[in-house]
């Protein structure tokens, strides 16, 4: 079975540390989970719209390439992480939580959400001051596709 075309598989993922540890907490753990998703990112097997790194989860916007399935995409995420941390507990629990994106304004809604995350959980006072957002514009990312525009 063919898959969609990319401009309809943008989706919001959302997966979690292994018992809720704050793994992300520690600065180079985030700024490695960072270089894992810009590497994903470089390697056009996915295009990021939208991130943000909390201690213990990750929700990311994001369209898998066309070749490559949603599946996959999240894997290598994970598994490049997970490899590269060479932690001998757990990193991830099993899985992720994913919906696939509507239209625009479904787009839209997600993106804020992401934005506000950091916002909502107190650890900033407003977004771009999260130095693991796509709210923060140090971190490059990819324009809204255009099917949602």
């Amino acid at each position: 079975m063919p898959l969609a075309p990319q401009e309809i598989r943008t989706y919001f993922v959302t997966a979690v540390t292994a018992s809720r540890r704050r793994l992300f907490q520690v600065d180079t753990n985030s700024a490695l989970l960072l270089d894992v998703l810009q590497e994903q990112r470089s390697k056009q097997r996915l295009r990021l719209h939208s991130f943000v790194i909390m201690p213990d989860h990750i929700h990311l916007l994001l369209t898998p390439a066309p070749d490559i399935s949603l599946e996959k995409s999240v894997q290598y995420i994970k598994g490049n992480f997970s490899f590269r941390l060479k932690s001998k507990l757990d990193v991830w629990e099993r899985g992720y939580d994913s919906r696939r994106i509507q239209d625009g304004r479904d787009y839209t809604t997600h993106v804020h959400y992401i934005e506000q995350n950091p916002v909502r959980a107190g650890l900033v006072s407003e977004p771009k001051m999260h130095k693991h957002s796509s709210a923060n514009p140090i971190h490059l990312t990819d324009s809204t596709p255009t099917h949602f525009a």
